[in-house]
């Protein structure tokens, strides 16, 4: 089948239709530009509908057995491995992700799925005391009934089902407004692999649109409780301020500024390894991508010599070609902005060792050093294959380079003294941060997310239950209660 010719639509309460906008998303191919889909936008009439869809199915579901619940995600997994071939096809089509890419980004949502299968039966209840004589202490977790659910366009398949599955495994129903560049792999995709799982209709639904046509409509509508969101910082803070005018609660995975620490006693052969996969995976648009690597003055020399050697290498091209390394990036405005940056920081008095070059939204990497520490380019989340080496005199100076940022998602150290590292790490304000490894990691039950501008909330494992369910005391009076009057 063609996804692209057979999703382009809007799904709402079970039925496959068109929006009622009066324009349309056009979905492109980043890579050749050719036009892959055309998708007529949702209204806020047709969100309305959705969520409404969502209320009226989510009761019944909630009320469902979850080991009847579990079995949906179990056939969702199978569909998705006798089709990951042509959902790879899809990935690497719509998004430009290279071969590798899609690879990953499938192994993560099947791991996500094994979980959510979990997540079904993890809810618990407590029975507290109480001081009162007679008094039983009941305390449910319970569904919090409708999650709305904004996904990005670097991972869309897996960011998408990392909100979807679990929400709906702890048995509330979700809209999912997928980004306008990925409207097949972030979201009607998603609705039909749950679809042909048994998924019962209204408790998915999804709604192809843009802000432009609806304005905040999905954020504002009285149904949904909890806004899942992932994307930027700029967008995060809008969607927080929003939800808190509404009450509603806001789980928010948004970009990062990550920082990779080579110590002197660091293995720089596989540091170097680690660096160049944590900056220029997936072309370098993913959040917890390493965008500063931090050298100690020490070992500097032999580190930028040879990461820019391996830097060289990398192909740059077709992401269907298995020996490219580098594809587009999501269009070609993206393009120009990470060319944008480079272009400033060499004007500012940085030194290219490697000056990429971009043609269309193919964008060839970038080495920078030299920068200064007031530098614009190591403030902001770059998006794109440029790599910032910064030399520091000791560890002291690392952790001040590395804290000196707004963003706090992921990060890594390299040491020959593993404890060394952690207690580094720990001085570092991130959410995440990884020993002796790259920065760009995801486990379904490892607590992820973001501080300071990088997020609030996390999700996996047991976040996943804080963020999509909440808790409701029921208590008991066994005899009779005296009141004072």
């Amino acid at each position: 089948m063609s996804f692209f010719s057979e999703l382009a639509l809007q799904y709402i309460d079970g039925e496959w239709k068109p929006g009622s906008g009066s324009w349309d998303i056009i979905d492109f191919n980043p890579y050749d530009e050719t036009k892959l889909a055309s998708v007529t936008v949702a209204t806020a009439a047709e969100v309305d509908q959705a969520y409404r869809a969502a209320e009226r199915a989510q009761e019944t579901w909630a009320a469902t057995n979850p080991y009847t619940r579990r079995t949906v995600f179990e056939r969702t997994l199978r569909i998705i491995e006798e089709r990951e071939d042509e959902i790879a096809d899809a990935i690497v089509t719509e998004l430009g992700g290279t071969r590798l890419k899609a690879a990953f980004e499938l192994h993560l949502t099947k791991e996500f799925l094994r979980e959510a299968v979990q997540l079904a039966l993890r809810p618990e209840g407590r029975i507290i005391a109480s001081p009162v004589d007679g008094k039983e202490n009941r305390v449910y977790r319970v569904p919090v009934g409708v999650v709305g659910v904004i996904s990005p366009f670097n991972f869309p398949f897996l960011l998408s089902m990392k909100s979807v599955a679990p929400a709906l495994a702890l048995g509330n129903a979700v809209v999912l407004k997928p980004h306008q560049n990925t409207p097949v792999c972030g979201g009607t995709l998603v609705a039909k692999v749950f679809e042909e799982a048994g998924l019962p209709p209204g408790l998915l639904n999804v709604v192809v649109t843009d802000i432009a046509e609806i304005g905040d409509a999905l954020l504002t509508h009285p149904v949904p409780k909890v806004i899942s969101f992932t994307g930027s910082d700029r967008v995060g803070q809008h969607v927080a301020t929003v939800c808190a005018t509404h009450f509603k609660h806001a789980v928010l995975e948004l970009g990062g500024n990550s920082a990779l620490i080579v110590l002197d006693d660091a293995d720089i052969d596989y540091a170097v390894d680690a660096a160049v996969f944590s900056r220029y995976v997936h072309q370098g648009q993913v959040c917890m991508a390493a965008n500063r690597i931090l050298v100690d003055r020490s070992v500097e020399e032999e580190f930028t010599g040879k990461f820019v050697a391996k830097v060289r290498t990398l192909k740059t091209g077709d992401p269907a070609d298995p020996a490219t390394h580098i594809g587009p990036l999501i269009n070609a405005s993206q393009a120009e902005a990470v060319t944008s940056v480079v272009e400033q920081a060499v004007a500012a008095g940085a030194t290219a060792l490697v000056h990429g070059r971009a043609e269309g939204s193919l964008v060839s990497p970038s080495v920078l050093t030299g920068l200064a520490p007031d530098s614009p380019a190591l403030q902001q989340e770059i998006f794109g294959p440029v790599a910032l080496l910064v030399p520091f005199d000791g560890e002291d100076e690392a952790v001040r380079i590395a804290n000196d940022t707004p963003y706090g998602l992921s990060g890594a150290v390299h040491t020959g003294d593993v404890e060394r590292g952690v207690r580094l790490a720990r001085r570092v304000r991130t959410g995440m941060i990884h020993i002796n490894d790259g920065t760009v990691h995801d486990e379904p039950i490892v607590p992820f997310g973001g501080e300071k501008r990088s997020g609030l909330g996390r999700l996996n494992g047991e976040s996943m239950v804080e963020a999509f369910t909440t808790q409701q005391w029921v208590s008991i009076q066994h005899g009779r209660s005296r009141f004072p009057f």
